[in-house]
């Protein structure tokens, strides 16, 4: 007789780390299944709700936070996590807002998100979040350009206008970090 594990949805649209998370949660205990874009996810959800939702915010065909509000109207009592590499505190407060259970920033571990899933389960005040390493200025200043980069498609011309920047200013604002994998 095989063991009900619980159900869990990954939604990711970079598919190698999307398949690294599915691996390691399977391997703590979930039925895990992935999607690479938020209509894929839907598609998924209705052929067989399931019990929790790993959503990515930035997804090819939509935000994250448009497939939260489908999957909660799809089924109420879902446990959504929101995970992002662009994390903000607005964007953390709507999607709580919405009725996400958790939200973490990437790089995020196995472990913490399986923390996040079972804080429902465990009751916020039971289950304290577990210490986060809060980035630097700088640090958060650069992710913000990467993602104004990426939202350009890499124009560097283009994203350093919106930014209110000299090209050259921005190119040694690059230079100072490397490109996240």
């Amino acid at each position: 007789m095989s063991e009900l594990r619980p159900t869990l949805l990954v939604v990711d649209d970079d598919e190698r780390l999307r398949e690294r998370l599915q691996r390691a949660l399977r391997d703590r205990g979930y039925e895990v299944r992935g999607a690479g874009s938020a209509k894929e996810a839907l598609s998924l959800a209705r052929e067989e709700t399931p019990e929790h939702a790993l959503l990515d915010l930035r997804l090819p065909d939509g935000g994250g936070l448009q497939l939260l509000r489908e999957l909660r109207d799809l089924d109420p009592t879902i446990n959504i996590v929101v995970l992002t590499g662009y994390g903000s505190i607005a964007t953390a407060l709507e999607a709580v807002r919405l009725g996400a259970t958790h939200y973490l920033t990437k790089p995020a571990d196995a472990d913490q998100i399986v923390a996040a899933l079972r804080r429902r389960e465990l009751g916020a005040q039971d289950d304290p979040p577990p210490p986060e390493v809060v980035p630097s200025l700088a640090r958060a200043e650069h992710e913000h350009i990467e993602r104004v980069l990426a939202d350009c498609g890499g124009n560097v011309t283009q994203a350093a206008k919106l930014l209110g920047l000299h090209r050259r200013s921005l190119q040694r604002k690059l230079s100072k970090y490397p490109p996240r994998r």
